[in-house]
């Protein structure tokens, strides 16, 4: 067991999205451990005062009508900073994502949150790194050995093909042709519009997922400023499909979700 030197507390946010400057926290929980091991737990609902889109709602499972007449962030504020005080932040995928849409939550409700002397600590990369995933990783835990002359493409090439038979016989459900594994490889993760996830879905619209435009509809972008669009297009890391979709959208033609 690890030795602290002062409390850490693990957190978890469930919110209305991901882009912290424009969405709200609907759910939150945190244990704080202290040295001696003792452990408190705070949870609460949270009133986002906006609506939460329904393709959020079909990860969190929390509704509108769950959230109504909780208290929203600013009420919870003080005490949630009470709850954490020094301790250092701990949890699953924290970095990228719940550290920062607590900071933009506290600094909406005018209150301060130092990050400063405050260690984080997130488990995601602890397993990204332990475990990695390439296909050395992948021909080692389906195949049972080590591959041999990595990164040389005859033995990279025989390795994969090990690998992908190997997953047919340990997962039953997989298709059993070409079509259907081929299917089963380009299907989204639920959000996403394109398969780098640039556009996602929002209130069943296709949404931007970075830049300047996050979270609001291609829909709204092509009408409002096209320009950007057809900047999109010509720019050198936008993918053919990305730029397929914003050439659709300036012709009026937008994604319709599955």
């Amino acid at each position: 067991m690890i030795a602290l030197r002062k409390p850490v507390v693990f957190f978890d946010l469930e919110s209305t999205g991901t882009a912290p400057e424009r969405d709200r926290i609907v759910d939150i929980a945190l244990l704080r451990r202290r040295p001696d091991g003792g452990e408190e737990v705070f949870s609460s609902l949270v009133d986002p005062g906006m609506p939460i889109p329904p393709e959020s709602t079909e990860i969190h499972r929390i509704t509108d009508e769950m959230v109504r007449g909780q208290p929203d962030f600013k009420a919870l504020a003080p005490r949630v900073a009470e709850f954490i005080g020094d301790a250092d932040l701990a949890g699953f995928g924290i970095a990228k994502f719940d550290v920062p849409m607590l900071l933009t939550e506290f600094k909406r409700a005018g209150r301060d949150f130092s990050m400063e002397g405050r260690h984080v600590v997130d488990a995601m990369v602890v397993f990204h790194r332990m475990e990695p995933r390439n296909l050395s990783a992948a021909y080692k835990f389906f195949c049972g050995e080590t591959l041999e002359g990595a990164h040389r493409a005859e033995a990279d090439m025989r390795a994969s093909a090990a690998v992908l038979w190997a997953q047919l016989k340990r997962y039953a459900e997989l298709p059993a042709d070409i079509e259907g594994l081929a299917a089963f490889c380009q299907q989204r993760d639920g959000r996403g519009v394109d398969a780098e996830g640039k556009l996602v879905w929002r209130n069943g619209k296709a949404s931007f997922n970075f830049g300047k435009h996050r979270t609001v509809a291609l829909e709204e972008v092509a009408a409002r400023e096209p320009s950007y669009l057809q900047w999109l297009m010509r720019a050198e890391k936008t993918s053919p499909e990305l730029a397929r979709i914003c050439r659709e959208a300036l012709a009026g033609r937008f994604p319709a979700r599955p």
